[in-house]
C-alpha cells in the first residue's frame, strides 16, 4: 500500500459550474483537454458518471510512439460539486468543484504512484488541469 502523502492541484475556471461540469465529464469534451501538452491527445472510450460506473480514457502521443488507458470506477458523484473515483491501480482521486465569485475552483487530490517523483506527478496533473481551464474558457 502506498503511504505517500496525497498530492493536490488547483485551478480556477472562469465559467459557470454547469458548463465546467459538462466540459469535465462529456466524452466529446474530454477529448479536447485530457492531456498534459499538445503533443498528446485523448479519446474518452467510456464514461458512466455514477457511483459504481466505469471510465476509460485512452491517452496517446500524436506521433503514435506511446499510449495508455486511464481507467477506474466512480465511488461518489454529486452533480456540479464532487467526483471521487478509484483508478484501476487502486489509487484514490477526489475532485471538488466549488463556485467562486469568478467561476469555479477545481481542486484535485490524488494518491501518488511510486514510478515518478511527486514533483513530476504534480506538474503533469497540474498541466492537464491548466489545459482544462484553457479549453473550458475558450469554449463558452
Amino acid at each position: 500500500m502506498n503511504q505517500k502523502t496525497a498530492i493536490t492541484v488547483v485551478v480556477v475556471v472562469n465559467s459557470p459550474v454547469e458548463k465546467v461540469w459538462e466540459f469535465w465529464n462529456k466524452p466529446e469534451h474530454i477529448n479536447g483537454w485530457a492531456f498534459a501538452d499538445s503533443s498528446w491527445g485523448a479519446e474518452a472510450k467510456e464514461n458512466d458518471l455514477k457511483s459504481g460506473g466505469k471510465f476509460k480514457i485512452t491517452m496517446f502521443a500524436k506521433n503514435k510512439s506511446a499510449s495508455f488507458d486511464f481507467t477506474g470506477t466512480y465511488d461518489r458523484v454529486v452533480e456540479n460539486k464532487l467526483i471521487e473515483y478509484t483508478m484501476s491501480d487502486g489509487r484514490h482521486v477526489k475532485v471538488d468543484f466549488e463556485k467562486t465569485p469568478t467561476g469555479v475552483q477545481i481542486t484535485e487530490i490524488f494518491d501518488p504512484e511510486s514510478e515518478n517523483t511527486e514533483e513530476m506527478q504534480r506538474f503533469g496533473w497540474q498541466a492537464i488541469l491548466n489545459n482544462f481551464k484553457k479549453y473550458a474558457e475558450s469554449n463558452k
